[in-house]
C-alpha cells in the first residue's frame, strides 16, 4: 500500500539493527525445557548414569594396576614358588575381572549416552517447534505498524537461523555444559578424598578457566549479534530478488543485485572471521591452562611417588580424573561458542515475542454484531508516529448502509490511508471511526474484520488450488458456493478452461494466472463471504479492455447492497457513486455526487478532466465489444 510503503521510507528506527538483548534471552528460552518435561528428564537422568558410569572406569583401572603391582613386588619379598603362583593366579583373575567390569562400564555408559543424546535432540526439536509456532503466531497478530518498521527478511531469520542456533544450544551446548559440571564437581570430590595436597596443586586453575570463560562469553556475543544483523540482510536481499525475479530481469539489473548480494556477503563472511580469530586466540588458551596443570601434577605427583607416599595405581587413577578435570575447559571453547550464538538468537526471538502490538482487543471488548453498513468517520486525525506530520487531518464523512462511495484525490492524499482505518489495521491518532455506531476500537478485531470484504490492487493468492484461495475466508464452503461465488465474479469460465478445474494449483503468488484472472479471484472471495461492508482499489490499469470490462461487471455485481469505499481510477465509478470524497494532502477538501462536485468543486473539475475524462471513450468502447458479443 502506498501509505504504507511511504512510512517504511519516512522514518522509525533503522530496520534489522542489532540491539543487545535486555530480554534475559537464553534463560528464557531455557524455561522452555518445561514444556519437554518427560524428553528432559529422561536425558539429563540419562546423563548423569552415563557420567557415573564414566566416573567409575579409574577406580577400577587403579584396581587393576594394584592387582599387577602386587605380584610384581612378590618376586622380591622372598616367597616360595607356590605363593608366587598364587598370587599370580589371583592377580590374573582380577585382572580379568577389572577388564570385564571396565568393559561392562563402558556399555553401559554408552548406552546411557545414546539415550541422553537422542532425548536431548528430541527435547530440542520440540521447543524449536515451540518457539516458531509462538513467532508465526506473533507475526500473524502483529499490526501493521511492526512492518513499517522491520524488514521481512529479519522476521524469517528469527523463525528459522535464530531458533535453530536456540536449538542446538539446547541440544548440544546445555548438555555439554551439565556434563562437565558433573564430571568437574565429581572428579574434584574424588581427588580431595584421594589426595587433598596433589588437588590443591592444579585447583588455582580453575579460577582462571572461569574468567576465560565469562571474558569471551561477553567479547562474542555482540559479534555473534553482528552475524546475525548481516545474515538478515543478506536473507532480504535475496528474497526481494526472488519475489522481484520479474523486475530485476526486465531492467538487465542483474549484474547490480548479483554485486548488492556480494556484498552483503562479504560482510558477513569478514564477521564471521572476525568471530573465528577470537576463537583462534580463546582455543590455545585453554589448551596451555589445561596443560600447565598436567605438567604441575607430573612434577608434584612424581615428587610423591619418588617419597613412597603416592603408588602407581593411585596416581594413575588421580590422572585420569585429572583428565575429567580437565576435559570440560578442553569443551569450553566450543560451549562458549554455541552459548554466545545462542543467547544473541534468543534475544531477537523474544525481541520479537516481546514486541508491543498497537492494534489489540482493549478489556471488554464486545463482539460487533451483524452490520448494515452504516460508516462515519468524526474528526479523525492519523499519523504514523507521533513525531511525523499527520497524514490526515480532522477528517469526517457519514456513509450510508448501501452507498458506495468513491475516494478520488493525488498520490499521497490519504486515499489508502482512509481504507486502513476502517478495518483498524491502524488506529485514529484523533477522532473516532464508528461502524453502526459502535467505534471500532471498543470491539472485537475479528467479528469486525470478519465482516468486511477487501479486494486491492495488488492480489495475494496464496500456494494452493483455485477451490482454496476463493474459500480463504471460509474454508467451510462448499463447491457449489464456491462455484456460485466465481461465477458473480465472472470468473467461472476461465477456471473451467483449466484441465483440472477448480483444483488447478495457482504457484507461488498465483504465478500461473494472469492479473485480470487473480483479480477476479479475489473478488469471488470477497463475494464468498458476503460481507455488508467492502473496501475496493478498482484500478485496471494493467489489464486489457475486456479484461478490464469483466472485473468492473464483477465488482459492480460485489457493490450491489453492500457500503463500498472504492479508491476510484474509472469514470464509472466515479459517476455512479453515491458520494464522491476529494482528498487533498490529508484534508477532505469536497465531498458530494458527481453532478454537485463538477459544479462546486474546482480541484473535483480538474482531476476529472486530467485523469478521468478519457475513461468515458474506453467504457463505450468496452459495452460495445461485449454488445457485439
Amino acid at each position: 500500500m502506498q501509505a504504507q510503503a511511504g512510512k517504511k521510507r519516512a522514518g522509525g528506527r533503522a530496520p534489522g539493527r542489532a540491539q543487545a538483548p535486555k530480554n534475559g534471552g537464553l534463560g528464557r528460552a531455557i524455561r522452555y525445557l518445561g514444556r519437554q518435561r518427560n524428553t528432559t528428564l529422561a536425558a539429563y537422568g540419562a546423563l548423569v548414569i552415563a557420567t557415573l558410569a564414566q566416573l567409575a572406569v579409574p577406580l577400577l583401572v587403579q584396581n587393576m594396576i594394584d592387582a599387577i603391582t602386587r605380584g610384581t613386588i612378590a618376586n622380591k619379598v622372598g616367597l616360595t614358588l607356590a605363593q608366587l603362583k598364587l598370587d599370580q593366579t589371583r592377580a590374573e583373575t582380577l585382572l580379568i575381572n577389572a577388564v570385564l567390569i571396565i568393559v561392562a562400564f563402558a556399555v553401559l555408559r554408552g548406552v546411557f549416552s545414546f539415550v541422553q543424546a537422542y532425548m536431548a535432540q528430541k527435547t530440542s526439536q520440540g521447543l524449536a517447534f515451540d518457539m516458531r509456532n509462538e513467532i508465526f503466531t506473533k507475526v500473524q497478530r502483529l499490526s501493521f505498524s511492526y512492518y513499517d518498521q522491520n524488514q521481512t527478511g529479519q522476521l524469517m531469520i528469527r523463525a528459522t537461523d535464530d531458533v535453530e542456533k536456540v536449538r542446538l544450544f539446547i541440544a548440544q551446548g546445555l548438555v555439554l555444559a551439565a556434563q562437565a559440571f558433573l564430571l568437574l564437581i565429581g572428579a574434584l570430590a574424588i581427588l580431595f578424598w584421594s589426595n587433598w595436597r596433589l588437588t590443591l596443586v592444579m585447583l588455582p586453575l580453575l579460577p582462571i578457566a572461569l574468567i576465560l570463560f565469562t571474558s569471551f562469553g561477553a567479547l562474542t556475543q555482540p559479534l555473534f549479534g553482528e552475524i546475525q544483523r548481516r545474515l538478515s540482510t543478506l536473507n532480504t536481499i535475496l528474497q526481494e530478488n526472488l519475489a522481484g525475479i520479474k523486475v530485476v530481469k526486465a531492467f538487465t539489473r542483474e549484474p547490480y543485485e548479483e554485486q548488492r548480494f556480494a556484498r552483503s556477503a562479504t560482510a558477513l563472511m569478514e564477521q564471521q572471521l572476525r568471530v573465528s580469530r577470537v576463537f583462534s586466540l580463546l582455543f590455545p588458551l585453554i589448551f596451555l591452562t589445561s596443560q600447565i596443570g598436567q605438567a604441575a601434577i607430573l612434577y608434584f605427583g612424581g615428587k610423591q611417588i619418588i617419597g613412597s607416599t603416592l603408588d602407581l595405581g593411585s596416581y594413575q587413577k588421580f590422572s585420569l580424573y585429572l583428565i575429567y578435570v580437565f576435559f570440560p575447559l578442553g569443551q569450553l571453547g566450543f560451549i562458549i561458542a554455541l552459548m554466545s550464538q545462542a543467547s544473541t538468537s534468543a534475544g531477537r526471538i523474544f525481541e520479537l515475542l516481546d514486541a508491543k502490538n498497537d492494534i489489540t482487543d482493549k478489556p471488554g471488548a464486545i463482539a460487533l454484531p451483524e452490520i448494515q453498513g452504516h460508516v462515519e468517520f468524526k474528526n479523525v486525525t492519523f499519523r504514523y508516529t507521533a513525531s511525523t506530520k499527520p497524514v490526515l487531518t480532522e477528517v469526517s464523512f457519514v456513509a450510508e448502509p448501501g452507498q458506495t462511495v468513491a475516494l478520488l484525490g493525488a498520490t499521497g492524499s490519504g486515499k489508502t490511508t482512509i481504507i486502513n482505518l476502517i478495518p483498524r489495521f491502524y488506529d485514529a491518532s484523533e477522532g473516532a471511526v464508528l461502524i453502526d455506531g459502535y467505534d471500532i476500537r471498543d470491539v472485537q478485531l475479528d467479528s469486525l474484520r470478519s465482516q468486511i470484504g477487501i479486494v486491492l490492487q495488488e492480489t495475494t493468492l496464496f500456494s494452493g488450488s483455485i477451490r482454496e484461495n476463493i474459500a480463504f475466508g471460509r474454508s467451510d464452503a462448499t463447491l457449489e458456493e464456491i462455484q456460485e461465488a466465481a461465477q458473480a465474479a465472472s470468473a467461472h469460465d476461465f477456471i473451467t478452461s483449466f484441465p483440472a478445474g477448480y483444483d488447478t494449483p495457482v504457484g507461488e503468488r498465483g504465478t500461473t494466472l494472469s492479473g485480470g484472472q487473480k483479480q477476479r479471484l479475489a473478488i469471488a472471495r470477497a463475494l464468498l463471504l458476503n460481507p455488508r461492508l467492502l473496501i475496493l482499489d478498482d484500478s485496471t490499469s494493467s489489464v486489457d479492455l475486456m479484461t478490464e470490462y469483466r472485473i468492473q461487471k464483477a465488482l459492480d455485481n460485489l457493490m450491489k447492497g453492500r457500503t463500498s469505499f472504492v479508491i476510484a481510477q474509472r469514470i464509472t465509478t466515479v459517476v455512479n457513486a453515491d458520494q464522491i470524497l476529494v482528498l487533498d494532502k490529508g484534508k477532505l477538501v469536497a465531498r458530494g455526487t458527481h453532478e454537485q462536485l463538477m459544479e462546486h468543486s474546482p480541484i473535483y473539475a480538474e482531476i476529472y478532466h486530467s485523469q478521468l475524462v478519457d475513461d468515458v471513450v474506453v467504457a463505450v468502447s468496452a459495452d460495445a465489444i461485449e454488445e457485439k458479443r
